[in-house]
């Protein structure tokens, strides 16, 4: 519990990034579920599970899935000393690197996916800094655990719309 006290301060907040590309994975197994909230960071690897993967694409879906399971599970923990914690998972917001990914080799695909997410828009820096703002502020004290998709309806879009086609190739 000491070294606990060293990451947030009593009545604290924190808000973790993680990404859209956490929810395209289908739902996992409890056990697994379990395993990536819970194994310490340094174990993360060695799970059989994950020792499997071998597409960079379905590494950083378990990355980000498991950012996403790992604060549920701090949550609990970080209550003991009346701190909250969530994840903004964010989708195509620009920035310098979503400017370089649309203006290179996977322009394509970046403005498909744009056309095909009910916003048709990418998101703004701004959006994800009012929703962290709220979730840290004293409106925000009531949600704790908790993910938050700010990706213009895009993971809607992948699993029930117009970009089930990428299902396919991801």
């Amino acid at each position: 519990m000491e070294e606990f006290g060293k990451v947030i301060a009593e009545g604290g907040s924190g808000v973790i990034i993680s990404s859209q590309s956490g929810h395209r994975l289908p739902a996992l197994p409890q056990e697994q579920n379990d395993a990536l909230a819970m194994s310490p960071v340094e174990e993360l690897m060695r799970l059989p599970f994950i020792k499997e993967i071998n597409d960079t694409l379905k590494a950083y879906q378990y990355s980000k899935r498991c950012n996403v399971l790992r604060v549920a599970y701090e949550a609990c923990r970080w209550a003991k000393r009346g701190a909250t914690i969530n994840s903004i998972s964010p989708g195509i917001i620009i920035t310098p690197l979503a400017n370089d990914e649309l203006h290179g080799p996977r322009a394509k695909g970046y403005l498909d996916m744009i056309a095909g997410m009910p916003a048709r828009r990418a998101g703004t820096p701004d959006e994800v800094g009012d929703l962290a703002e709220f979730l840290m502020s004293s409106r925000g004290r009531f949600i704790s655990g908790a993910d938050f998709l700010i990706d213009g309806g895009c993971s809607a879009s992948y699993w029930y719309g117009d970009l089930q086609y990428l299902k396919a190739t991801h």
